[in-house]
């Protein structure tokens, strides 16, 4: 059964009841494994992961839309730490836990806090810069990306910043719905992952099974993967080895391999749902 639903989480469970919307995709019947999938920025859970539905004839797909994005209710401004905590309660007995992106901080967070209820931890493309700055590929952008948007225009309106976030890079510029516009807007607000300086020593500690995917960006255009590809594989890299994850790298995809290469991600994932 595929329903949209406010989640596991009931208002008489140890957790409480979380504010955000959770889209639940479940095919397999009662029982199955549970999977929490946390979007990037300027996304939602179900565009995120529109690849990764199949999945849901094994597992119960628990899609999670963060605060400001999707279903979810408005927040003055996003933040990975508040993304945490809602995450962390959404986990309830036990979940496997998938983050994209920004989505991928909020994750860290919420297993480092709770590696009891995390039967595996999945970062696709994480991107809390600041705490692999260690490594000097990561460094040199952490510079170039806070110069670019400590730059922004405060006035600038969020079809602008989409154009600004895509066009250059030969992205295409996604149709300005007002889905989409509104996590733009959101995005716009959020507390900057790049500058997110993560403690790594709980989930070093942690004996789960972790898992850190990158794209190889080859296909990428040339400006997208300088100005973010290559800090980006050598973040993964170094969040890699510094919690005791197995790094993966997804030849032919970008900054979302789950979606540019999902057979292979999702091959991946249920192997590892199933041990």
């Amino acid at each position: 059964m595929s329903s949209d639903s406010p989640g596991p989480v009931s208002g008489d469970s140890p957790q409480g009841r979380t504010p955000v919307h959770v889209t639940v995709w479940d095919e397999a019947g009662p029982g199955a494994p549970r999977a929490v999938l946390v979007h990037g920025t300027m996304s939602w859970g179900t565009e995120c992961f529109a690849a990764q539905r199949p999945l849901a004839r094994m597992f119960r797909l628990e899609l999670v839309d963060r605060r400001g994005f999707g279903d979810s209710p408005d927040i003055e401004r996003s933040d990975y730490t508040v993304d945490a905590e809602d995450i962390g309660r959404l986990l309830y007995h036990g979940a496997h836990l998938v983050g994209h992106s920004y989505g991928a901080a909020a994750a860290m967070l919420a297993a480092s806090a709770r590696p009891e209820a995390v039967r595996s931890l999945t970062l696709i493309e994480p991107s809390p810069l600041r705490t692999a700055a260690a490594d000097p590929t990561v460094a040199a952008a952490l510079e170039r990306i806070r110069a670019a948007f400590g730059d922004l225009d405060e006035e600038l309106g969020p079809e602008e910043y989409l154009r600004r976030s895509t066009e250059p890079y030969g992205l295409p510029v996604p149709e300005p719905t007002p889905r989409l516009l509104r996590a733009v807007r959101s995005a716009m607000r959020e507390r900057p992952v790049w500058d997110a300086e993560l403690p790594l020593g709980p989930l070093a500690a942690a004996t789960l099974p972790k898992t850190v995917l990158n794209g190889t960006w080859e296909t990428a255009h040339p400006g997208h993967r300088e100005f973010s590809g290559r800090a980006l594989m050598a973040c993964g890299a170094y969040l890699a080895g510094a919690i005791g994850a197995r790094h993966v790298r997804v030849s032919g995809a970008g900054h979302a391999p789950h979606q540019d290469r999902p057979a292979e991600v999702n091959a991946l994932l249920t192997r590892l749902w199933r041990s």
